[in-house]
């Protein structure tokens, strides 16, 4: 039951970005509570009563529900992280075989990391990037951060071609405090550049997590008949035959994704693989359990 507010064809249907990242972040959390074996219940099993001027936000409603009080939920190890969240938004981010884009997806990821993330009191920040940096918010605790974190995820649209190099570039220029960096991306380039580009903010101290999105039709393509495919970044058309795609094409996506994970384990990145069909509640999970290490 509580899977279906993780379920982006729900998310969907969710006209607001903010209401999204609540129904997620609350869904996730309450799955945790109803966890008996999930080791990061205790993030958010101790409590304390509500007084006058606290933050609704972090009120347990279902605490309510049963009790008629209200409580507060209260993390461990406030204002002791940050996070720097990286949404890539080039064209290939587009596309989507069914009702959701992968950068639909991506956004519904960064804006639940986010909203969690500040219910943690971490300092969260934020850089969209193509082949340039679109937008960048400086990580913050201030009031109104999630606000302008959730603004510039919401103005996020499929853009040009990638270049990591800029938003790491961009990263370390600016970015002096040691934290928590995802990448949320397709990860369309050759595995070794994209590790090799992206090791350096490892040597900063910061965990760095690789979000790799794929639509399900690129990772088992189901033709019945042969297709154009054309490439929404440079327009180099290619036709694809259903038995190649089942054999030839399967199995160099399927190196890729094992090349990228190679890559990043060699590199000391941390990877996470994203099907944009699937609930969104790995890359929250696997967050917290980086977050919880580095306490």
């Amino acid at each position: 039951m509580l899977q279906r507010f993780l379920d982006p064809q729900v998310l969907a249907s969710i006209s607001s970005l903010d209401l999204v990242a609540k129904t997620v972040v609350d869904g996730f959390v309450a799955g945790l509570h109803r966890s008996p074996t999930f080791g990061f219940s205790q993030e958010f099993a101790e409590y304390r009563q509500y007084v006058e001027g606290d933050d609704l936000r972090h009120v347990d409603w279902n605490v309510f529900a049963r009790t008629e009080r209200i409580y507060l939920k209260r993390f461990r190890g406030e204002t002791n992280s940050q996070l720097l969240i990286l949404l890539d938004t080039s064209a290939s981010m587009g596309y989507t075989s069914g009702n959701i884009t992968k950068l639909d997806y991506g956004r519904f990821m960064a804006a639940s990391l986010a909203y969690l993330s500040s219910g943690q009191r971490d300092a969260t920040g934020l850089i969209i990037f193509d082949e340039d940096v679109i937008n960048y918010v400086p990580p913050s605790t201030r009031q109104g951060q999630l606000s302008r974190n959730l603004h510039a995820i919401e103005k996020a649209e499929a853009g040009k071609r990638t270049d990591f190099s800029k938003p790491f570039m961009h990263f370390q220029q600016y970015l002096r405090r040691r934290g928590i960096v995802i990448v949320i991306s397709d990860f369309y380039d050759d595995p070794k550049t994209i590790c090799k580009t992206v090791e350096p903010l490892r040597f900063h101290g910061n965990e760095v997590v690789l979000f790799h999105l794929l639509d399900p039709q690129e990772i088992a393509p189901k033709f019945k008949d042969p297709v154009l495919l054309v490439d929404v970044e440079d327009n180099v058309a290619m036709e694809v035959t259903p038995e190649y795609a089942k054999t030839e094409y399967k199995q160099k996506m399927d190196q890729h994704i094992q090349g990228l994970r190679d890559e990043a384990a060699r590199a000391g990145l941390e990877y996470v693989f994203m099907d944009t069909s699937k609930p969104l509640d790995v890359g929250l999970r696997n967050y917290l359990a980086i977050r919880q290490r580095r306490m």
